[in-house]
This record gives C-alpha cells, sequence and structure tokens, in this order.
C-alpha cells in the first residue's frame, strides 16, 4: 500500500492495453474471416497463453528497475539481465516502439474514427484532430496521468461491458445452445482443410493473441511498474487479465454477434467494428450504436495511453539517460501518428501489427523458453512456502 503503483493498478493497465479494439472490432473480424469456431480456438490459446502472462510478468518484476519515484521493466530488461543477450533486448525495444505507437495506438484510432463518422457522418480527419488532443492531454503528464486513468475507466467499462453482455443473452438464452454447438463444430470443421479447421485454427490463435497480449511481453510493461516483494503474485494476477479478456470480454462480443443474423453481411476494407455495431443494433436498437460509441472510444482511449507507456519503457531501455526533449519527441510523433491512424485503411493497419506482433511473440518465448528453469525453480519455492 506504500507504494506509488499498486498491484491492482498495474493490473488495469494492462488490462487498458489488452481490452482494447482487438476485443470488439478484433473478435468481429475473426468471426467474419474463419467462422464462429475461431472462438473456440480463442478460448484455446487464452488457457495455454496465460501460463505466458505469468512467466512473462514474473520476470518483468523480478528484473526491474528503479525509474525516479517508480519502476520500470519488461522483456527488453529481462532480456538484457537475465538471458545476457543485449542485442536481442535492443530489438525488442525498437519493435515495441513500432508496434505499439505506430501499430496499436493507430488501429485505436482507426476504430473510433469509423464507428463516429458511419454514426455521426463526422470528417475522419476532425475525428482524428480530437482524439489526437484528447490523447496528448493525457500522455503529456506522465505514468500518473495514465495510471489514475485505467484504474477508474478499466473497472468501469469492464462492468458495464459485461451488463449489456448479460442482457443480450438473457434475451436470446433461447439461442445459446445452438450458438456454443456452433463456436465447438465450426472448430473442426474437416471439409477442406485449408479453408476449413486449419484457417479456423490460424485466425483464432491470430486474434486470440493480439487481444490477449500474452506471449508477446508487453503485459509485463505495465507489471513491471508496480513492486512488490512478492513477485510470483505479481506474475499470478496478470493470469486474471487474461482470463477476463477472453471469457468475458471477447466471449461477450462473440455472443452479441452470433445471435444476430450476421451472415447476411457483406464489407469491404472491413475494420471489423462494423460487424459488432451491425450486432448491438440487431438487438437493442439505436440504443447499441451509441453504447457501442461509448465502449469503442473508452477502450481504444485507454489502450491508446497505456500503448503509448509501453513505447515511453522501450525509450528509456534504448536511452539509458534518456532527455525530457527526447520523451516530448515520442510524444509528439505518438499525437501525430494517431491523427494519420484516423484516416488510414485499416486492411493496412491491421496487416502490419500482426507481423510485428509475430516478432514480438518470437523473441519473448525464445526468451522464456531459454529462462523456464529459472522461472519453475522460483516458482516451486514460492510454492512450497505458501
Amino acid at each position: 500500500k506504500k507504494e506509488k503503483v499498486s498491484p491492482f493498478k498495474s493490473l488495469t493497465m494492462s488490462l487498458a492495453a489488452r481490452v482494447g479494439v482487438g476485443s470488439l472490432a478484433g473478435i468481429a473480424l475473426a468471426i467474419y474471416i474463419g467462422g464462429p469456431g475461431t472462438i473456440f480456438w480463442i478460448w484455446v490459446s487464452g488457457i495455454i497463453t496465460s501460463v505466458n502472462a505469468f512467466c512473462e510478468s514474473y520476470l518483468g518484476a523480478k528484473y526491474q528497475e528503479k525509474d525516479n519515484n517508480a519502476y520500470k521493466g519488461g522483456p527488453s530488461f529481462y532480456i538484457s539481465k537475465g538471458l545476457k543477450n543485449n542485442r536481442l533486448a535492443v530489438i525488442y525495444a525498437v519493435l515495441v516502439i513500432f508496434a505499439y505507437v505506430v501499430g496499436f495506438m493507430t488501429i485505436q484510432a482507426n476504430t473510433i474514427t469509423k464507428l463516429v463518422h458511419e454514426y455521426y457522418h463526422i470528417e475522419p480527419i476532425i475525428i482524428g484532430i480530437i482524439l489526437a488532443i484528447v490523447s496528448g492531454l493525457s500522455i503529456m503528464n506522465g505514468l500518473d496521468r495514465i495510471i489514475n486513468i485505467t484504474s477508474k475507466l478499466v473497472p468501469v467499462m469492464g462492468i458495464g461491458y459485461v451488463l449489456l453482455s448479460v442482457s443480450v443473452v438473457i434475451i436470446n438464452i433461447n439461442k445459446m445452445p445452438s450458438v456454443l454447438l456452433t463456436i465447438v463444430t465450426s472448430a473442426f470443421n474437416i471439409k477442406s482443410l485449408s479453408a476449413g479447421i486449419l484457417s479456423t485454427f490460424i485466425i483464432g490463435m491470430q486474434r486470440g493473441i493480439f487481444s490477449t497480449e500474452a506471449g508477446i511481453g508487453t503485459g509485463s510493461i505495465a507489471s513491471s511498474c508496480s513492486h512488490s516483494n512478492n513477485k510470483i503474485g505479481l506474475g499470478l494476477i496478470q493470469i486474471l487479465g487474461i482470463y477476463f479478456t477472453v471469457f468475458i470480454v471477447c466471449t461477450s462480443t462473440a455472443l452479441l454477434i452470433l445471435t444476430s443474423n450476421y451472415t447476411n453481411l457483406s464489407f469491404t476494407n472491413m475494420n471489423g467494428i462494423e460487424l459488432t455495431q451491425y450486432a448491438l443494433n440487431f438487438h437493442l436498437g439505436n440504443l447499441g450504436s451509441i453504447i457501442l460509441i461509448l465502449s469503442v472510444i473508452s477502450l481504444a482511449y485507454s489502450t491508446i495511453i497505456a500503448g503509448y507507456y509501453y513505447g515511453e519503457n522501450s525509450l528509456k531501455y534504448l536511452l539509458k539517460n534518456v532527455s525530457s526533449l527526447q520523451i516530448s519527441i515520442l510524444k509528439i510523433v505518438t499525437i501525430v501518428l494517431l491523427l494519420i491512424g484516423s484516416i488510414t485503411s485499416p486492411t493496412i493497419l491491421w496487416n502490419m501489427v500482426d507481423i510485428l506482433v509475430a516478432i514480438l511473440a518470437i523473441i519473448n518465448m525464445y526468451a522464456l523458453l531459454k529462462m523456464r528453469r529459472e522461472i519453475i525453480k522460483d516458482y516451486t519455492k514460492y510454492k512450497n512456502n505458501v
């Protein structure tokens, strides 16, 4: 309780990055491209990769460093100090800056812009300017402001989205058995190996990892800003974040869509949010669009400011004595990219992020595998003392 950033606040910041538009637009895109069976594989990926979330968060806490009145850490730190591979740590830090500041954050901006434009017909450039200004005001105030926003916004938006989804499930309770059966049977569709089970499996795993970020390593950046003598506990609490993202938020989005008549739709240059918007309108009318707009703005906004922190943390690793001017330049670049992302094709953004996420995951999983004995040893010692 004496620490500046509590474990709960670090959890809400990691959730802010995880529970972004990937949980709404990304899940919708997965269903549209790969079918209902992708949800089954998203569940599977959530169970499997939650172990990764524990491992990377524990290592991030173990090798964290003091950062003025707070702490910093993450894959670059445990790759450098634990794995003793400085070159790989630098590559990871550079990729995080590109993946989050250039990729993840621009997707959030693009989703907000597309949704608000379709509903209110406001020009994308105007929406982008407003979003850039509002986000800029938050990130300009540093970690304290980011932590305070996410610790308040994440619980509210999480509870609100769950209540909305539960109400839709209750209304469509008679459809639930067939929907769940469709999810499972579609996951093992073997009519065509290439277009059936294989594509469904790949898309499900891909979107599952994108939504939870488990295995990518970035969740440990958030957990590392909290300091506790119980490093294992900091790792374990992040598993809760994965389960909440996959089994509550992502599944809620899936059920909203699968209980609508979404199969009659056809989209071009799709972001994914269009399908979620249609499903909410189908269930709740115009109220659905209003709720979705509020949900997307809060989810994407929290992801943007958390994603910025990931970029700043990586910059601090690359430049050991980083100046306030260099931090300010990163903030300005971030604001400009948010504006650009608002008017860029979503297809380009999704493809770019998928590639960057894959590379980050490969580097991080390599580090976790190389350090697995250290993790097992420390966890066994913790378990025996509980």
